[in-house]
């Protein structure tokens, strides 16, 4: 990629080498750490040379050329119009004169204070926030997550400093009952559930999602829980269970950065619209009103075609500009699951995880993080053990439960129960503050806060034959 012409847009000059970019599209990606995704689009940088000279390259970008050179083109993508239109210029002032390697010195620096970061994440966007991550080391995305407070509530308050929330995910290959209230049971017993019982359904439609959010809700409200449920099925089939009166929490979407991606996905932002205002309407929450959870991940736009020769990384961010704008109760990047072709190896998910979670903490997200990997992957559960806890270090909102880390229906693997009992344990971090108080009050947990009572509570005893045959 040496050159000496004047048709590169950004060009970088080592000895009598000159290394030429054509575009910021270009440049990000070829800046962007190695991944298989980024190979298989065929914008991967050739060389360990080559990516090493792009991140020097990139370093030297201010940050206002990122609202003057779009990735992708203002006409003909809403995502772009979004970041583009309610960009704050005034939350972005005190940054506006950094490049991107000042930036990164920036955000490290003692300078960049908790409230000082919530102040200019408005003037933050996605692209802006790829392009730091790239030339960031995992201990600088770590560091810069730490300090980015982010809180949200729906009737357990998500993301409080010295807190880790989990998602109980009772998936069932059928959807018995019997099988996922089992799995239910089995999380609450290990303090899992204060983010969200969501259940991804084995059968799609309407009628099984209505089946399946009265359940939880029967749960939920018989034992008194602080939390909240959600069923994973498509926003369009989530809006018309409001319709028929059934106990909607949260309001479940997949979503990419792209249009074209979420064109492949069934939806637009309008769309996001309508839904996050059905739901508001039920007033089913009782410490705050956010009503949303959305789920990411590095390679959907690349997997529908509708990258735009963007590195996915980079696409990835500008999924969490749709977050942003509907103010979600959940974020989180499902890191490994869409598989090898797009992050190969444990390595690989373990820095998309830790980008994943800085950009979106950055733009004032309460994100967490699947912890996961597919079985073709080059990856094993020490490798989740490694991420997992480098995020809870990091502040992740939250993460997976799971019996035995198996998910047995979307057959892949992701984090335990008893995995969040280690990294809580290891690290000294509570559930959330309503949750905790149930926790103690029904003694799963012992006074100490930290371990368990092994022994099912007396609040559960008496109907635990009834939940297991699924009455």
């Amino acid at each position: 990629m040496t050159n000496n012409t004047t048709q590169f847009r950004f060009r970088h000059t080592v000895g009598e080498r000159t290394f030429g970019f054509k575009s910021l599209a270009e440049l990000m990606a070829k800046a962007t750490p190695a991944r298989s995704g980024d190979r298989l689009a065929g914008i991967a940088a050739d060389t360990a040379e080559e990516r090493a000279i792009a991140q020097m390259t990139l370093a030297d970008v201010p940050l206002k050329l990122f609202l003057e050179e779009l990735v992708v083109p203002y006409e003909q993508d809403e995502i772009t119009r979004l970041i583009i239109d309610e960009h704050d210029a005034i939350a972005f002032a005190p940054i506006s004169h950094l490049t991107v390697g000042g930036f990164r010195d920036w955000l490290l620096s003692d300078m960049a204070t908790p409230s000082t970061l919530q102040k200019v994440r408005q003037g933050i966007t996605p692209e802006m926030a790829a392009a730091v991550s790239k030339i960031m080391r995992n201990q600088d995305l770590i560091l810069v997550s730490k300090k980015c407070h982010v809180k949200t509530a729906f009737r357990s308050t998500i993301g409080l400093p010295g807190h880790l929330s989990t998602r109980l995910q009772p998936n069932h290959p059928t959807d018995d009952l019997t099988g996922i209230a089992a799995s239910i049971l089995d999380g609450l017993m290990y303090a899992n559930g204060d983010a969200v019982i969501g259940i991804n359904p084995a059968t799609d439609n309407v009628a099984q999602a209505c089946r399946l959010m009265k359940m939880m809700d029967e749960v939920i409200q018989h034992y008194e829980i602080p939390t909240q449920s959600c069923v994973l099925t498509h926003v369009t089939n989530t809006i018309e269970c409001i319709e028929q009166g059934a106990p909607v929490d949260l309001v479940f979407q997949s979503i990419g950065g792209t249009q074209a991606t979420n064109d492949s996905f069934g939806f637009n932002l309008a769309t996001l619209a309508d839904a996050r205002e059905a739901a508001l309407s039920l007033k089913r929450g009782t410490v705050g009103d956010n009503v949303m959870y959305f789920e990411t991940g590095q390679g959907s736009s690349l997997s529908a075609n509708a990258h735009h020769n963007v590195d996915q990384q980079t696409c990835e961010a500008r999924a969490y500009a749709v977050a942003r704008k509907f103010k979600p109760l959940l974020i989180n990047t499902v890191v490994g699951f869409i598989g090898p072709e797009y992050l190969f190896d444990g390595k690989e998910i373990a820095r998309a995880g830790l980008e994943d979670h800085f950009c979106a903490k950055l733009l004032g997200l309460p994100m967490g993080c699947d912890v996961c990997y597919t079985n073709h992957a080059q990856a094993d559960q020490n490798d989740m053990d490694n991420l997992m806890t480098l995020l809870a270090v990091a502040g992740c909102t939250f993460i997976m439960g799971i019996p035995g880390s198996d998910d047995i229906m979307l057959n892949y693997q992701t984090t335990s129960f008893h995995d969040a009992m280690y990294v809580r344990q290891a690290l000294g971090l509570k559930p959330a503050p309503e949750f905790d108080q149930w926790l103690q009050h029904t003694h799963i947990f012992n006074d100490d806060q930290f371990t368990l009572n092994h022994k099912i509570p007396a609040a559960f005893e008496h109907s635990l034959t009834n939940m297991l045959k699924g009455n």
